[in-house]
């Protein structure tokens, strides 16, 4: 369609008001919605569209008929004729025509002070010749003195005036200049103007305008407010955009999905095996930390009840729609946004790991029962007490359990003693090596109420058939074994000033062919 066709047929106005914006983590999907009266091939006009929107995602919809065509243009905008850059314009001739009276009175007021100078040398010389007569004239004199003197002090003092009022007017000169010059960046302002042709053949219709904006993000904040097993969790967003145009009163949707990121799956490459042959040595028995990650997910857990949040499912991402309108400037200043609040419940406990740190934490174990994932943010943790502090929250998967730590418990003392670590040979001709390891856990309770500590230590999982790893006798009965991780814990209650001592031991057993030194 020609340029002509388009500017032929009528439009319905400027539309530039922002209707919803869904908010991705690193831009925005802005709409404009306007209600047209139906008709065939009708066009609109969207303007003043910020130049930062990708000129190929402009989307046009309508709800009831069909979009002929949409054509996206970046405009220069009409300058600025009004009264404020005209009165900017005659400050300025006005102020460079004082300069130029004040350079003449300067001049002036220069010859002047010369001219006084003079005239005192010449009454200086007069005086001179005179003194010598037998009656000077010193009336004369002095009168003579006092006019120079007049005149030079009065010449001097409208000079100094003079240049103060100089160095006025250069500094207004200036900001004048420097506000002409931003109007003239201001008329040389681009944006998009985008035309619309839609038919319908109801009595009205809506249309609306979708496009993509850089320089838009959003991040979620948590509240935790934990009394006992109960947690009320509160989501909020942070929202920031330097887009260049305003949202104001406007329906904010907040998403998880980055489109930056490349959706294509991975392909699998050729898996190849291929051998170095090596001389055989003794086997070297070494310690290696691991670190187990388990993805876990219930899926017969009761939905957690919510106020104000509601969610859309977009497959491998979710969409959360914020319960009120709100205003987000184009500044790029963060504008904090309540999104929901819920309830869940979780196992409030003092944990307890002697060998990472002598000292109890206060944990909250909960499950993400609500309707979305969480996604990564800080988190503000409040007890009864008030606000203990702020931590990290990673990706909660829908289903998944998390961990909120409410920091230190001050009367608690956790004291981890080493009893033994020796290595004996045993066994006929010392076949078999076996190294024993005994720890003793000292736990004092200050508080005046009972608690309850889940201690937990570790002892090695063995990845080899002929090394043998097992619990000593003397450990303290009660302990709970997670073989798989290799975590021995105990569930403990302490009377109020009580102590109670915990003894952990374990063995390693190894063929004597093996060296041991790295354990």
């Amino acid at each position: 369609m020609t340029l002509g066709v388009w500017l032929i047929m009528a439009t319905v106005g400027s539309l530039s008001a922002v209707d919803q914006v869904v908010v991705y983590p690193d831009r925005a999907q802005v709409s404009r919605s306007a209600k047209v009266t139906c008709g065939s091939r009708v066009a609109l006009l969207f303007e003043s569209i910020p130049p930062s929107a990708a000129k190929d995602s402009f989307r046009a919809t309508i709800t009831e008929g069909s979009i002929d065509g949409l054509r996206a243009e970046l405009v220069t905008l009409p300058g600025d004729t009004s009264l404020t850059a005209r009165a900017l314009t005659a400050q300025s001739e006005q102020l460079d025509d004082e300069a130029q009276r004040l350079a003449s009175e300067a001049a002036r007021l220069e010859q002047q002070i010369s001219t006084a100078e003079k005239l005192n040398a010449v009454t200086a010389r007069m005086m001179s010749g005179e003194s010598f007569r037998e009656k000077p004239n010193t009336k004369s004199w002095q009168a003579a003195l006092d006019a120079s003197m007049t005149a030079s002090l009065s010449a001097n003092k409208a000079l100094s005036e003079n240049q103060l009022r100089l160095r006025e007017n250069a500094r207004e000169r200036g900001e004048v200049r420097r506000r002409l010059e931003a109007n003239a960046i201001g008329e040389a302002k681009q944006a998009y103007s985008v035309e619309v042709l839609a038919s319908c053949t109801r009595a009205s219709a809506v249309v609306t305008l979708a496009y993509l904006v850089a320089g838009a993000s959003w991040t979620p904040l948590y509240e935790a407010r934990i009394r006992g097993s109960e947690i009320d969790f509160s989501t909020w967003a942070s929202i920031s955009q330097s887009t260049g145009e305003e949202w104001a009163d406007v329906d904010l949707v907040l998403s998880s999905a980055i489109p930056s990121q490349n959706a294509t799956p991975p392909q699998l490459n050729r898996l190849m095996i291929a051998a170095n042959e090596q001389r055989v040595g003794p086997k070297i028995l070494v310690r290696r930390s691991e670190s187990t990650v388990h993805s876990e997910a219930r899926r017969d857990l009761v939905p957690a009840a919510t106020t104000g949040l509601a969610s859309r499912s977009q497959g491998l991402s979710v969409q959360m729609v914020v319960p009120e309108k709100s205003r987000v400037t184009s500044n790029g200043a963060a504008a904090r946004v309540f999104v929901g609040r819920s309830k869940l419940t979780g196992r409030n406990e003092l944990r307890v790991m002697p060998k990472m740190m002598p000292a109890a934490f206060r944990v909250v174990e909960a499950v993400n029962t609500l309707p979305w994932p969480l996604l990564p943010g800080q988190v503000d943790l409040f007890r009864s007490t008030g606000l203990m502090g702020r931590s990290t929250l990673e990706s909660v998967p829908q289903g998944a359990p998390f961990t909120l730590t409410l920091g230190l418990e001050d009367s608690v003392r956790v004291k981890r003693v080493v009893v033994e670590e020796i290595k004996r040979v045993t066994g006929f001709f010392g076949g078999l090596k076996r190294i024993s390891y005994a720890y003793t856990f000292e736990l004092a309770n200050y508080g005046d109420r009972d608690v309850t500590l889940a201690l937990a230590d570790h002892l090695p999982v063995s990845e080899l058939d002929d090394v043998k790893v097992s619990i000593g006798e003397t450990t303290t009965p009660g302990y709970r074994l997670a073989a798989a991780e290799g975590i021995a814990s105990w569930s403990i209650t302490i009377k109020p000033k009580g102590k109670q001592t915990i003894d952990f031991a374990y063995r390693v057993e190894v063929p004597a062919s093996y060296e041991t030194d790295g354990l």
